[in-house]
This record gives structure tokens, C-alpha cells and sequence, in this order.
């Protein structure tokens, strides 16, 4: 990694890098979901052959935390009422007998599996399409979380599973792979990556925190995952991907190995092309039923919540094989 003087400004890394900005008009806020019409839900459909169901969000609020990128806090459910309250004539007096519990969470919008909203990240004072960075003072105006969750997201997932293709349980701290390997492992499973399809990548990364320490999970904390190159960039442009979603917290290598920018396909990609990024998802169950019965292809579907003015939100995908 270069020494922090020579990071190059992403405007400099990124300044031939393609945009998809009005695309699809001046007004846009979901980018690339645009792609996902009809014929890709159909494809998707398509996929169904055994009726087997597979859920992707995490749990939140384990008792022994959960994975949430450093310096976020754990999210907090707070007991509000149980039968407790009733046991001390405390409880509402219902009609009828009625008794109930009740509880809240206080939480990172993107402190579990979650999506990100176009305009979470930017550089150069102009969040995807263009919109000034300045609509997101005390919230996003624009390019929320909340469009993303009226569209949904809806289509034919592909999984690669980068792990299992490199005979690893877990990619190492750091351990990068591009375009180019995805390809190769697709090949390697007898799966076709198509244009349109909706990215799941498994690098095991997520599966891992439930059995290593979280100060060694956390250490210099640096995640395996995919690589910037304008070669990779230019890929994700031309197979028109909707949607990006990985088994790490940030769906790339934490800093880009030959430059040291901080996450630049959430800029190149989010920012500039407007894929989606769903973050956070065990696919560890998938992943192993996918190498068990050969299909490696499905109808993926997931919404996330709609907040308003939200720069992400939780959302449990689900997948259908």
C-alpha cells in the first residue's frame, strides 16, 4: 500500500470512470435497479425448480454483539413491557384480559444486513446523478434508502462463492479478487454470470465472526473482498449489474491495495454507476446448498425499509431455488 501522501483524490483515481447520471433522467434515485424490469423478474422466476427458501439478514442483537463496521455502535433492544408489569398491576387493563409485551431496538440503520442508499457516499460535492451533496444535510433529499424501498429488488441472483472456489473456508484478511475471478469461479461452478443478474458474492468473511474472537475479527480491521481497477469498473458497466450484495460489511476490500484509497468502488460503483450495495448477508446455508445440489442460480428478492431520508436501511433478503 502506498504512503499516505501519494493517495491519489478519488476525482483523480476515478476521472475516467463511466456514470451512468442521467440515465434514466434528471429525477432518478434508484440507479441501476432501473435494469430490473419484467423480463429479469421472469428470469429470476425462472431459476424456481425445487421451491427450497433461504433467508439472508443476520440476527440482531445478540447478546454477544453482532458484526457492524468499527466504531458503530451494537444495536440495543430495550424491554418496554412484559408479564411482568401485569405480575405488579402495572400492565394496561385490556378488555377482556388481554395481556402483551412490548420492546423497541436503537440501531445503525446499517448496523446489520442492510442496503446502502445511492446517495451514502460521494466525493467532489455530488452524490449519484449529480444531485449536490448538500441534499443530504439532516437527511438524504435525495437518492434515499426510501426509493430503494418502494422499488424492491427483484431478479435472477447468481452466487459466487470465492471461498469454496479458492478451497478455503474464509478469505484472508486483505485477500482481494476482480472481475476476472469471478468469471473464473462461475465457470468452475457451471454457473453463467448474465447481464442484469444480481451479484451475491461469498467470501465466508460474516460466517467467520460467529467463531473468531471479535479482537481478532476487528484487529486493523481489513476485509477481503473485491478490487478496484478501471478494467473491473467497465465491467460492472457493461453487464449492467443492478445490484451488488456480499457476505463482508463494506462488499470490497477495505482499502485498495495499490492506491490505499478508502473503498473506491462505493464511489465507483454507488456513486458513479448507481448499483446497489446489500451488505452484511450470511451465505454460508446458500452457499452450501448450492454446492450440494449444482444450482447456483435463484430468484433473489429483498426490499429494505423505507426510511424516510435514510442512508440505508436493514433488510432480509430472501432467496427462492
Amino acid at each position: 500500500m502506498c504512503v499516505s501522501g501519494d493517495i491519489p483524490h478519488a476525482r483523480e483515481l476515478l476521472k475516467d470512470a463511466p456514470k451512468n447520471w442521467g440515465k434514466w433522467g434528471p429525477d432518478d434515485e434508484v440507479g441501476s435497479l432501473n435494469y430490473l424490469n419484467e423480463p429479469e423478474v421472469l428470469s429470476g422466476r425462472d431459476c424456481i425448480r425445487s421451491g427450497k427458501t433461504f433467508t439472508l439478514g443476520l440476527e440482531i442483537g445478540r447478546p454477544e454483539g453482532d458484526p457492524i463496521w468499527p466504531g458503530r455502535p451494537q444495536p440495543q433492544r430495550v424491554q418496554i413491557r412484559d408479564r411482568g408489569d401485569f405480575l405488579a398491576g402495572a400492565g394496561k387493563n385490556y378488555p377482556g384480559g388481554l395481556e402483551d409485551s412490548d420492546d423497541m431496538i436503537i440501531m445503525m440503520l446499517q448496523g446489520s444486513t442492510q442496503y446502502d442508499a445511492l446517495g451514502h457516499v460521494w466525493y467532489d460535492d455530488q452524490i449519484w446523478n449529480g444531485y449536490p451533496a448538500e441534499t443530504t444535510a439532516g437527511g438524504l433529499k435525495k437518492a434515499s434508502v426510501c426509493p430503494i424501498g418502494e422499488r424492491g429488488v427483484v431478479g435472477r441472483g447468481v452466487l459466487i462463492d470465492m471461498a469454496r472456489h479458492r478451497g478455503k473456508k474464509v478469505l484472508g484478511r486483505g485477500e482481494t479478487f476482480t472481475h476476472k475471478d469471478l468469471m473464473e469461479a462461475a465457470a468452475a461452478q457451471g454457473v453463467e454470470i448474465r447481464k442484469r443478474d444480481i451479484l451475491v458474492i461469498r467470501t465466508g468473511w460474516i460466517g467467520s465472526f460467529y467463531y473468531t474472537p471479535a479482537e481478532e475479527f476487528y484487529k486493523d480491521f481489513l476485509e477481503p473482498g473485491l478490487t478496484y481497477s478501471p478494467e473491473l469498473v467497465q465491467w460492472f458497466a457493461d453487464m449492467e449489474i443492478p445490484s451488488l450484495c456480499t457476505d463482508t460489511i463494506a462488499n470490497e476490500v477495505t482499502f485498495e491495495p495499490e492506491t490505499g484509497v478508502l473503498l473506491p468502488l462505493h464511489m465507483a460503483l454507488m456513486r458513479n454507476l448507481g448499483i446497489t450495495l446489500a451488505e452484511i448477508l450470511l451465505l454460508d446455508k446458500l452457499a452450501d446448498d448450492c454446492a450440494a445440489d449444482g444450482q447456483w442460480d435463484f430468484l433473489y428478492t429483498a426490499a429494505p425499509l423505507k426510511v424516510v431520508q435514510g442512508t440505508g436501511a436493514p433488510v432480509n433478503p430472501v432467496v427462492i431455488k
